[in-house]
């Protein structure tokens, strides 16, 4: 028999060793669904989950992700679910339709014998569409999103969560203070003693601009909190959103800052903005003090993922950004630092 490993010890381990073990997890994970026999199971993702297509002979694919251990409770991946599964059904949003195992429940637990606990797995239909690339014209998308993303933010201030509903908060502190929930951005990869001192300037001026934004009801609530691209599928005139597994409570604007994600140095993304906001204002009248605060989301969220690079290293997406993103922060901040300093 294999030797039980705790989730510190599954985390040292090599990393082709780790893809090994959830590859194995993913293939057990079938027989908790009433799937056709013979079923291919490919890696398509691999971030705070690793995520897989299913595909059966005859071409019907589902999306299985197998989660990490120890990022989200039962009740929290349930709260996820819920949430989903309602915007789908008040025709809010298209979003993935979880699939009930044969037990009937959405999340099954599937084991190993080198994890010290069984790992939680969801199935979803797979969605047609194709994630919009960043060298494409993106302005009509970014419209139709900002128009997704305030319907999204109009349906949580009226939507009764159950009493059981369990997401985590990212804030401030759990984002660039002293509780981040993805490392520290001074664990950044290429940070030198330059960048530290530019970097900890910013993240003191975004943690006052915030301070005195406040999280008031009409400003901070329950919202996706990662509508990068790779999160889109455009199908046609419809923008679709999937990935739910980061949603959790914080400023509404954040969702603004979210879709351009690794790419926030490029010129064109302030008229990217400007298309999110005509959108989302032919639901919400935002007011414009909501608006000006946006660029101080977008650094907020440009040093959140400078830290989760340099804790998720081992992922192909974080080696491809790697130093040079950190770099390519640097005039970020000076610009930030000269505009609102």
């Amino acid at each position: 028999m294999a030797v039980q490993l705790e989730i510190s010890e599954f985390d040292s381990l090599p990393h082709e060793r780790q893809l090994a073990i959830l590859a194995e997890v993913s293939r057990s994970a079938l027989a908790s669904y009433a799937l056709p026999a013979g079923c291919s199971v490919d890696l398509i993702n691999l971030s705070e989950n690793a995520t897989y297509k299913v595909e059966a002979p005859d071409g019907t694919c589902w999306a299985l992700r197998v989660h990490r251990d120890g990022y989200h409770s039962d009740t929290a991946i349930a709260s996820e679910l819920s949430w989903l599964i309602d915007l789908r059904q008040q025709n809010v949003v298209t979003t993935p339709v979880p699939v009930p195992g044969l037990d009937g429940e959405f999340m099954q637990k599937v084991g190993h014998d080198a994890l010290p606990r069984a790992r939680n797995v969801v199935l979803y239909e797979w969605e047609s569409g194709v994630e919009p690339g960043v060298d494409e014209d993106l302005r009509k998308p970014f419209e139709m999103l900002g128009e997704i993303t305030a319907r999204m933010h109009r349906h949580v201030r009226s939507w009764q969560q159950p009493q059981w509903f369990e997401r985590l908060t990212w804030d401030f502190e759990t984002s660039l203070g002293e509780r981040p929930h993805w490392g520290r951005w001074r664990d950044g990869m290429g940070m030198d003693d330059a960048k530290q001192a530019l970097f900890g300037e910013t993240v003191d001026l975004i943690g006052r601009r915030l301070e005195t934004y406040g999280k008031g009801e009409d400003r901070f609530g329950l919202i996706h909190c990662d509508l990068r691209l790779a999160n889109l599928l455009v199908d046609g005139t419809q923008v679709k959103v999937i990935d739910f597994d980061d949603c959790g409570f914080s400023w509404f604007m954040y969702d603004a800052a979210t879709p351009v994600s690794f790419y926030e140095h490029l010129p064109e993304v302030p008229d990217l903005i400007d298309h999110w906001l005509a959108g989302y204002r032919r639901i919400i009248d935002l007011p414009q003090a909501d608006e000006d605060e946006i660029p101080t989301f977008v650094m907020l969220r440009r040093l959140l993922l400078v830290a989760w690079i340099g804790s998720h290293s081992e992922t192909e997406l974080a080696q491809s950004m790697g130093v040079e993103y950190t770099a390519q922060t640097v005039d970020l901040c000076r610009t930030y630092m000269t505009r609102f300093g």
